[in-house]
């Protein structure tokens, strides 16, 4: 039987019989097509850059300490070197996400790999502190740009199957961790030809290393695909079409027959809601100046007013608070996980200072592990029941694993209830990077997802100067007490949430 042929068009089709043809979107072809080949070189480029963003996020944990002890500086200038990454997050995560929603997914990660990866190679020769800190900046802002890599995984992903592969993508960021705290510390019952780069080489050769998966991106970036979601954004429906015909090439498999048209589209005609001027627009002429005002309300801050519109203010606040307190209360477990555990610093004496530097990258990278089974529970909880009884059940048990750490400290039982309460709050912050960008149209999906990004920088800001203090004072009943509650309160947030976005279609526009 001969095969239909692929029709590329952005209006209705006339038939024989004098009807139209059949039309189908960008999310019922993804699903007919399904997760394929495709989408797995996809997956791998993507999660390269989240292994990037990870290993450039585990180096704090070793190279102030090694600056510090080379450079001698004081515990504030150490403190600085930290958190001018995060500040420069802050800034990368919003703008990044207006750029890709302005220019496309691929200009967004482009610009953000080429910054990070030369800052953070130029790292490697810094002469001075000051230096290092410029460049250490840059790299956060390059970094900033992880939002735009997830959703742009996010936006080939068929529907029913999103949940289960964001969490496998979330995995990359796993393997990034493990990597680095590899590279940063080897046991000392490994012979020493086969240790790694901190015990060896130093903290040079670990930010050159760190740097390399960022320069991956930028070799095979020419191989990588625009979104269709953002080129049918764009009034590019045949430039979408093309993508789509490719991938299902890729897949073996076949686009639904007809023509490819927004889904917008379709729920407009199903709606037809009245104007008030009852003036007669042609579609091109409605599509130019639906084009032309979309560029020009961009441009400004309306994604930002777009954020906190009357249909998306309460999801965008509470999804700030949480993105806020999963940031805070992860890198605080990494704090704690060094501080409560071994040889503390409230404790240990002149005799101990080599003993507790090996306890301390001993910790960090078991810790690291935990990772493993906190995805495990999220890719078999988010698909189940749903993100947001995922997301709130465990934050609330994360909050039970810190509890017994208020009153009682002991060795064993700290590491346990440690390693619990990372295991659970990672799993909600893979949860909370799949449900952020599905709540938001393709029109500012990286916008929302970078600024709740932000947001979370601001928590990984907040938790040295905060915690840290709290810590480093010896008041670790306090600490936990504040994890605690910053705990509860994201849970609380959860709950809230208006959207439930299991198996739903990604809205296209607002």
């Amino acid at each position: 039987m001969e095969e239909r042929p692929f029709v590329i068009s952005t209006e209705p089709q006339q038939v024989e019989d004098g009807g139209e043809s059949p039309r189908y979107t960008i999310d019922e072809a993804l699903v007919s097509m399904g997760f394929g080949n495709y989408q797995i070189l996809v997956l791998v480029y993507a999660g390269m850059g989240w292994v990037s963003e990870a290993m450039e996020m585990m180096l704090l944990s070793f190279v102030g300490p090694a600056v510090q002890s080379a450079w001698s500086l004081s515990p504030r200038e150490e403190s600085l070197i930290t958190s001018v990454v995060f500040a420069g997050m802050l800034v990368g995560a919003y703008s990044w996400g207006i750029v890709s929603d302005i220019y496309g997914r691929r200009k967004g990660f482009f610009i953000t790999a080429t910054i990070t990866s030369i800052a953070g190679f130029l790292s490697v020769f810094a002469p001075n502190y000051i230096s290092l800190l410029i460049l250490r900046c840059l790299v956060g802002v390059g970094l900033g740009g992880g939002p735009v890599l997830a959703s742009w995984f996010l936006e080939f992903i068929p529907a029913p199957e999103r949940g289960a592969w964001m969490v496998i993508f979330s995995a990359f960021w796993t393997i990034g961790t493990i990597l680095e705290a590899s590279l940063a510390w080897s046991p000392l019952c490994i012979p020493s030809y086969l240790q790694m780069v901190m015990p060896k080489l130093g903290w040079r050769w670990l930010l050159a290393l760190s740097s390399f998966p960022s320069f991956l991106l930028l070799l095979f970036y020419q191989f990588t695909p625009e979104s269709p979601r953002y080129l049918i954004l764009q009034g590019r429906t045949s430039d979408a079409a093309i993508i789509l015909e490719k991938i299902a090439r890729r897949n073996r498999t076949n686009l639904p027959p007809g023509v490819l048209v927004s889904s917008d589209t379709c729920d407009f005609e199903k709606q037809r809601i009245p104007l008030e001027d009852a003036h007669l627009l042609s579609p091109t002429q409605t599509k130019v100046e639906t084009s032309q005002a979309t560029k020009f309300n961009m441009v400004g801050l309306s994604p930002l007013l777009k954020l906190l519109s009357r249909e998306l203010i309460v999801s965008t606040l509470l999804l700030w608070v949480v993105f806020l307190g999963n940031a805070f209360s992860y890198y605080g477990l990494v704090l704690l996980t060094s501080e409560l555990t071994g040889t503390s610093s409230c404790t240990s004496t002149d005799l101990h200072l080599k003993e507790h530097e090996d306890f301390h990258f001993r910790d960090v990278f078991i810790s690291s592990f935990a990772e493993l089974p906190g995805l495990a529970l999220s890719a078999v909880m988010v698909d189940k029941i749903g993100r947001k009884l995922s997301m709130s059940s465990l934050f609330f048990l994360g909050a039970t694993f810190l509890f017994p750490l208020a009153f009682y400290r002991i060795d064993g039982l700290t590491t346990s209830l440690l390693f619990g309460a990372r295991v659970c709050i990672t799993s909600t912050f893979t949860v909370v990077c799949i449900y952020a960008p599905e709540i938001y149209p393709t029109s500012i999906r990286t916008t929302g997802f970078g600024v709740a990004s932000s947001i979370g920088r601001i928590g990984g800001m907040l938790c040295p100067l905060v915690a840290v203090a709290l810590v480093k004072g010896c008041h670790q009943t306090a600490a936990i007490v504040l994890f605690e509650i910053v705990l509860f309160v994201s849970g609380i947030c959860v709950v809230f949430f208006p959207f439930e976005t299991k198996g739903q279609d990604l809205p296209e526009t607002m």
